[in-house]
């Protein structure tokens, strides 16, 4: 039971000691959100543009000068780039739920979590999720669990690694939302966590649970990451250090030797140079080197995308086909299996100190 929740709370509504003109207070409850990067609303050119529009105007992913880098985007990128993206989103598009497989894993994710939380705190504790760009937003969802009485936030960015561009800005878009709150519930937010034992353990067993239905095994494992612009990295930003970390400890977890595992990265924007290397490159030139089978893991990305489902599976595909190779398996992201949820809750648990008995 939480601290607050054994204070003279009866319940939804008015307290027992409080006046009749006082607005309802809800009974104090602590909240856990899972932030994740966002989704268009759909695939068409109007829905790609507001989400494309946000997401590249975000400082912390795109930090040119506005002044010169919205002219550029608002002419030139928001009127060409929204189709190809659609294009792409189309692609992947859970057409049944009708929204990206990206909403559709995270709310399993959030499911999965609540009920692994109401069997340990029962209705002590909320679990929502939200996105950094597009809906549900994290202005709607901090609100929201407020208004259920959650004076405490586990907030939870989905990113194994800390990077600028994901995990500061998703936790700058929560402090946004408290600037205007009239009454701020305390907040915790979750470091990296791409060493903890659980995560680690999830992500080798997606290896070795691929790896056993296999034919063959792959010549080579290749750890294809999101990249970052490489002076990112001379400005003091550990995202490329917590890659390289997370290749070396899953390749500790899975007890392999060194070399059968590459780290690179993919998605590469914009003229300037990246850390590398470049995934798209790296898996022809691997295929040019002899290895006809490979396989490619993304552990940067705690739910299957639009970088996972179409650019590594199409794209990045056709690089390593088109160099001759002959088998490329894709190991699926740690989406809602269940000891990826064990992990993500022992992870919220541990930032929950102190807050729940």
């Amino acid at each position: 039971m939480s601290e607050n929740a054994a204070k003279d709370q009866p319940g939804e509504g008015r307290l027992s000691h409080t006046q009749s003109d006082h607005p309802p207070i809800a009974r104090a409850k602590v909240g856990v959100v899972l932030a994740n990067l966002g989704t268009p609303d759909n695939t068409d050119y109007w829905s790609l543009r507001r989400y494309l529009g946000e997401f590249l105007s975000d400082q912390r992913v795109v930090d040119y000068a506005r002044w010169k880098w919205q002219p550029i985007l608002q002419l030139v990128i928001l009127t060409r780039r929204p189709f190809v993206s659609g294009k792409a989103y189309k692609s992947i598009w859970n057409t049944e739920k009708d929204e990206s497989p990206l909403l559709t894993i995270t709310r399993a994710q959030t499911e999965k979590v609540t009920e692994r939380m109401k069997a340990l705190y029962g209705d002590d504790v909320e679990v929502d999720f939200c996105m950094r760009y597009g809906n549900p937003s994290t202005d709607s969802v901090l609100k929201r669990l407020a208004e259920k009485g959650c004076e405490r936030i586990v907030f939870f960015p989905l990113y194994p690694q800390y990077g600028s561009p994901t995990t500061a800005t998703a936790n700058d878009q929560a402090f946004r939302t408290l600037m205007k709150m009239k009454w701020q519930p305390s907040i915790r937010t979750v470091p990296a966590y791409f060493a903890h034992s659980g995560f680690l353990q999830a992500l080798a067993s997606s290896v070795t649970e691929v790896y056993q239905t296999l034919d063959g095994r792959p010549s080579k494992l290749v750890a294809s990451y999101h990249g970052v612009p490489e002076r990112f990295l001379l400005d003091g930003d550990p995202y490329h250090c917590h890659c390289q970390k997370t290749t070396r400890l899953l390749r500790e977890q899975l007890g392999w030797e060194k070399g059968e595992i590459d780290t690179v990265f993919q998605s590469k924007f914009g003229p300037e140079k990246w850390v590398g290397p470049a995934t798209v490159d790296h898996v022809a030139e691997l295929a040019r080197q002899g290895h006809k089978h490979i396989a490619v893991i993304s552990p940067a990305f705690s739910s299957d995308c639009v970088e996972t489902l179409e650019e590594i599976q199409e794209e990045i595909h056709d690089s390593f086909m088109a160099a001759g190779g002959e088998t490329f398996t894709y190991i699926p992201c740690l989406n809602d299996r269940d000891d990826h949820i064990d992990a993500l809750v022992d992870i919220a648990n541990n930032e929950l100190g102190g807050w729940l008995t």
